[in-house]
């Protein structure tokens, strides 16, 4: 025989009388193994397929069904929200159900339900949440400033990124000249001296655009990719200036061609 338990009240023994605590720890008692019947009586719960009582017939009794459904109204902000959950969920349950339709992620929100904010261990059932119940949904403060911190940090990322690329446009087009200069070079044509010290110039003052960005992360990456660009192509033009000072100007001599003077006619005059 299953063990029988009543619970007692102040209006008589009806169940209406509860107060939330007693409700809590019958909601309690059903998930140890104990269901409530409608009169108020706790009687442990039959296992699946254990034997009838009375004539010994060992019917087995068929599987409890699942837990209903209720439908909870959740205020965020100016929006309504209506979910259906397990009548049983806890409330770090509802806010994974929420997260999909606000968009707030579970980790940020704070849910409040009588004045009271409930915690994700918290059972709405325990909590004497009931179909149609009104919740109250906010951002946790600390994930607004986290955010706010995030976004300053993202922005100052897309600045450097910004600022690194526009660098490296320009090194490209000056390392385009470099091999230009290295070219004519290594065919042995000198290059006036002003043009390799005018690239060396350009190059410092990247370096120096480059040294005064603050950068972490890729974008740190970036910046010491582009800063070795330009350091190769400085060393590349000190050894082109040494190269360059070893060849021989070349002097280029036009050679005119002569012509004969040309003949004269004479004309015969008439009266």
């Amino acid at each position: 025989m299953a063990a029988v338990m009543h619970r007692s009240s102040s209006d008589g023994g009806s169940s209406s009388g509860w107060s939330e605590a007693a409700a809590a720890s019958a909601a309690g008692d059903e998930r140890a193994g104990w269901e409530v019947r409608p009169s108020g009586m706790v009687v442990q719960a039959r296992e699946e397929g254990a034997g009838g009582g009375g004539g010994g017939g060992g019917m087995g009794i068929p599987p409890r069904p699942p837990p209903p459904e209720i439908t909870v109204r959740v205020k965020y902000g100016a929006a309504r929200h209506e979910v259906s959950v397990s009548s049983i969920a806890s409330f770090g349950e509802l806010k994974k159900l929420l997260a999909a339709r606000t968009g707030l992620p579970a980790a940020d929100q704070r849910l409040t339900y009588r004045g009271k904010e409930r915690s994700n261990s918290d059972y709405l059932d325990v909590c004497g949440v009931k179909n149609k119940s009104k919740l109250s949904l906010a951002e946790d403060p600390t994930s607004v400033e986290r955010r706010y911190i995030e976004r300053q940090k993202n922005a100052k990322i897309e600045t450097a990124n910004r600022a690194i690329g526009a660098i490296a446009l320009e090194v490209d087009k000056l390392a385009d000249q470099v091999r230009s200069i290295e070219k004519s070079i290594t065919r042995g044509s000198k290059v006036a001296e002003v043009q390799i010290t005018t690239l060396i110039e350009l190059l410092m003052r990247l370096a120096v655009k480059l040294d005064s960005i603050h950068a972490e992360g890729d974008s740190s990456s970036q910046k010491n990719i582009q800063a070795k660009r330009v350091q190769k192509c400085v060393e590349t033009l000190d050894v082109l200036k040494i190269s360059n000072a070893r060849l021989q100007n070349v002097i280029v001599t036009t050679k005119w061609e002569t012509f004969d003077a040309p003949a004269t006619t004479q004309w015969e005059l008439f009266d």
